[in-house]
């Protein structure tokens, strides 16, 4: 009866600490100061003895509460580690991928430039072919255009003067002639 009494003094006066703290602290160091007055309690509790089944009851419940709360405390520390730890890799990551996407883009410039070149030189190869092909008489330019792959036969018929490139069609076979016909209407103009 004696503890019971104890902790019935001991609740008014934590009670009063408590509100009279509210008032000096701010709402932080209040919740604070409850939560020693709290760890207070326990410790005096912890201190005296027992003199009933109910009060020890009670206190294993709340020692229970207070080592789950610690070990929820702990789960979730553990956990925030965890989350920081993988937003720092998807982060580092992320910067790889980056870093990958602009060496791509570089690349790909590149890769651009270099078919951008390729073209340019293709066209100056095949206006100089033209200009050999029409220097040479029609019967022998007709002669070497046939055997000549006909997309490349037609660019360049394209690429000579209409009269240089007429006499050669002239002196061609009329099926092949009909048939870089046909292609030479059907190139692009770049």
């Amino acid at each position: 009866m004696r503890s019971r009494a104890n902790i019935s003094l001991l609740v008014p006066l934590f009670l009063v600490i408590g509100f009279s703290s509210s008032l000096s602290l701010a709402a932080g160091q209040a919740v604070e100061a409850k939560e020693t007055a709290a760890t207070e309690t326990l410790k005096v509790t912890e201190k005296t003895s027992f003199d009933s089944v109910e009060e020890r009851r009670l206190y294993a419940v709340l020692q229970n509460e207070r080592d789950h709360l610690e070990e929820e405390k702990k789960v979730i520390a553990l956990k925030e580690k965890e989350l920081k730890t993988l937003q720092e890799e998807a982060d580092k990551k992320l910067e790889l991928l980056d870093e990958k996407l602009a060496e791509l883009l570089k690349v790909q410039a590149k890769i651009e430039d270099l078919l951008a070149e390729k073209d340019v030189r293709e066209i100056k190869k095949t206006k100089d072919l033209s200009l050999i092909y029409a220097k040479m008489t029609p019967d022998r330019a007709a002669l070497a255009m046939t055997a000549l792959d006909e997309q490349l036969a037609a660019n360049l018929l394209a690429t000579m003067k209409v009269k240089s490139a007429a006499k050669i069609l002239d002196r061609m076979d009329k099926r092949k002639a009909s048939q870089l016909s046909t292609t030479f209407a059907t190139i692009k103009v770049e």
